[in-house]
């Protein structure tokens, strides 16, 4: 079934709901759902495109397919659909990329909506193929500034690094008040490389020298070479862009040559933590989603992540949760499973309660909520202060 000829039978579909209120763990509020007529759509197909498989597996994929299955249960049983239910046709990118499932998505599935997207590389590759289809891409986790602004169907759930990383430059420097500063990034992916931009530019903002810039590329698992150069310019803080897999051996060999040195790394997670062990001790993080945050949505979010999984949920599986419950939401706002008018929903959502706060979208599609600077205190992530 190609799109159009889904758009065709499923724009039947009517659905009355109107957010009135949000109880405790009623994760889409109150809803007053009219009855679906006869012939409507029962199932509505919605793409995912994580990796299952390669290195891109974990920590991303598998916990945010976690994270979307959830969402997609809450909303099924929820009755914001009515009668009609969503279903997941999920496509594994393989850590590589997500060109192939997005074409077979939209030509042989005809979703109208795909989220997904770890990677901000692979993002960047199929926003043309959404936006020439009329297609809704949701991306939950890639974070490389500027790449929703590309296209009216693009959309993230997750803050870009041109927020995060000012908000990091921004608590340590007054805290700090460091003069030095070095950057390590892959220029070969698109994610490291706006980061390192979105750090300098924070820097110099800042009033900070930034005495040294080293790129590497691939997988490499000695970064000996460029952190000998960075000592050399004798920084006193480091701010290191990387992939999941690459930070643990960068912060490894960074505190072996430079002991004392301060590191910034932003979006860092609990495995990578675990990885580097007493390496990651001080090290300062830029993050969208803290789980002991205190609101009633959130707590129940991860009772119910750990009671269904039977581990805590990553940030990766809390916006993943979050940008389904917002597609969802958006959708029924609708009253249509018609691409284009989802995407008009999407672009009026504000201050919209998710287990990520009050959540909106900029012009651009672009994550509007409070950042959270955090710091590793004996393995654990706390507050920033």
């Amino acid at each position: 079934m190609n799109i159009r000829q889904f758009t065709k039978f499923a724009s039947v579909l009517a659905i009355v709901a109107l957010i009135v209120g949000l109880s405790a763990y009623n994760p889409i509020g109150q809803f007053a759902v009219a009855a679906p007529p006869e012939d409507v759509a029962k199932e509505i197909p919605i793409g995912v495109v994580i990796a299952q498989t390669g290195p891109f597996a974990s920590p991303y994929g598998l916990s945010m397919l976690n994270g979307f299955e959830l969402a997609r249960k809450e909303m099924n049983n929820s009755g914001i659909l009515g009668n009609t239910k969503i279903t997941f046709v999920v496509e594994d990118d393989q850590s590589v990329s997500a060109v192939e499932a997005v074409k077979k998505l939209i030509h042989q599935d005809g979703v109208p909506a795909i989220v997904g997207f770890a990677i901000s590389t692979q993002l960047e590759e199929v926003i043309p193929i959404a936006q020439e289809n009329s297609v809704i891409i949701v991306s939950s986790v890639s974070s490389a500034p500027g790449l929703s602004a590309r296209g009216d169907f693009i959309f993230r759930s997750g803050l870009n690094s041109g927020v995060l990383n000012p908000a990091a430059v921004k608590a340590t420097h007054e805290k700090y008040g460091y003069k030095r500063a070095a950057t390590i990034y892959h220029h070969r992916d698109t994610y490291s490389t706006r980061s390192d931009e979105a750090f300098r530019a924070a820097l110099v903002e800042s009033g900070v020298e930034i005495v040294a810039t080293q790129i590497y590329a691939g997988d490499e698992t000695d970064f000996s070479a460029q952190l000998t150069r960075i000592m050399k310019s004798n920084p006193d803080v480091l701010f290191i862009s990387a992939l999941g897999s690459h930070i643990p051996p960068i912060l490894i060999q960074a505190r072996a040559l430079m002991p004392g040195i301060r590191v910034v790394v932003p979006e860092l997670t609990s495995i990578e933590v675990e990885a580097a062990g007493d390496a990651a001790e001080g090290a300062v993080t830029a993050i969208g989603w803290l789980s002991t945050s205190n609101t009633p949505m959130n707590q129940a979010f991860v009772e119910t992540y750990i009671r269904t999984y039977a581990e805590e949920p990553s940030a990766w599986a809390a916006q993943s949760h979050a940008a389904f419950h917002i597609l969802a939401v958006a959708t029924a706002r609708a009253q249509s499973v018609n691409a284009n008018a989802i995407r008009d929903a999407l672009a009026n959502i504000t201050d919209f309660d998710t287990v990520l706060g009050k959540f909106s979208f900029d012009p651009n599609g672009e994550a509007v909520y409070d950042p959270i600077v955090l710091t590793v205190e004996n393995g654990n992530f706390v507050v920033f202060e």
